[in-house]
């Protein structure tokens, strides 16, 4: 199975996640069990019913429901009653603001993004998805080489670039009709990229056998990109490391090699933030 097919088990990923905290489980079950429910909750595309977590975090119902009495209690959940279905309350946002403004994806992923650039002698960003687009967190520019419109804070679309195409190909189907449902969706840019959501799926279909995203004078004219994703551990794309280069400087051939070397950093940056596999603290 390839790095990127690998998304498509996210569901079943997210259950087998939970053998890492074994170790904390056993010195504080209840608070692993509650964390559990929140990411849970946090990865649904809306409100879920209380037997369905249970379910699939295969946890007692009882327990299920007294984790969600607690978090309802304190802002965390809110339980829709007509529905019958849990979801996230606003304390759960004011958590994820805090992360917000802390950065860390972008602190991080700015030092290890020097190091690529060090290593490499080539211009490398990290960007996120937002909406259709790309949005660049970090940009570190190389020595002699040619300035990008990849600056940070600069939005373009995901269609077309490395970074997009890496995190667009581990989406889910429904996510990615969703963002683009037909052929209007997709943003001109003169005659470059992808036009219809046919041809945009084909890019896809190889971004995924290739395991990197690419693109070759499509966002600017002599200009090509690498890219791969940073993935959480249920497979979702957080975001995307990206070394871009004159299209003469690396040709096809050598690409592969190039994505091989970005993807220990991504892997890294994927550790750091919490993603990848981790020992319990001492």
């Amino acid at each position: 199975m390839t790095r990127m097919a690998g998304v498509q088990h996210a569901h079943r990923a997210f259950a087998s996640d939970r053998s890492p905290r074994r170790e904390l489980a056993g010195a504080a079950p209840a608070a692993v069990q509650v964390l559990d429910v929140l990411r849970f909750l946090a990865g649904q595309r809306g409100p879920v019913a209380a037997a369905v977590i249970a379910r699939d975090l295969q946890l007692p119902r009882s327990s299920v429901y007294q984790h969600l009495r607690a978090l309802q209690h304190l802002g965390y959940v809110v339980h829709l009653r007509e529905e019958r279905r849990y979801a996230l309350g606003i304390a759960a946002f004011e958590l994820s603001s805090g992360y917000l403004r802390q950065e860390p994806l972008a602190r991080i992923g700015a030092h290890l993004l020097a190091s690529l650039v060090d290593r490499l002698g080539e211009n490398a960003h990290l960007a996120v998805l937002h909406g259709r687009d790309v949005l660049y967190l970090v940009e570190e520019r190389a020595p002699h080489r040619p300035a990008l419109v990849t600056d940070v804070g600069v939005r373009l679309p995901s269609h077309l670039t490395a970074s997009g195409r890496a995190m667009l190909a581990m989406l889910p189907e429904a996510q990615l009709r969703a963002l683009f449902p037909d052929d209007a969706s997709l943003a001109e840019r003169g005659e470059r990229g992808p036009h219809t959501v046919s041809e945009l799926r084909s890019v896809l279909d190889e971004v995924r056998r290739l395991g990197y995203g690419f693109e070759d004078g499509e966002v600017t004219e002599g200009i090509a990109s690498v890219a791969v994703a940073v993935a959480e551990r249920s497979g979702w794309p957080e975001a995307a490391v990206t070394v871009s280069f004159p299209s003469d400087a690396i040709p096809p051939a050598r690409r592969p090699a190039l994505a091989t070397r970005i993807r220990e950093f991504s892997d890294e940056l994927a550790r750091r933030l919490g993603a990848g596999p981790q020992s319990a603290p001492d």
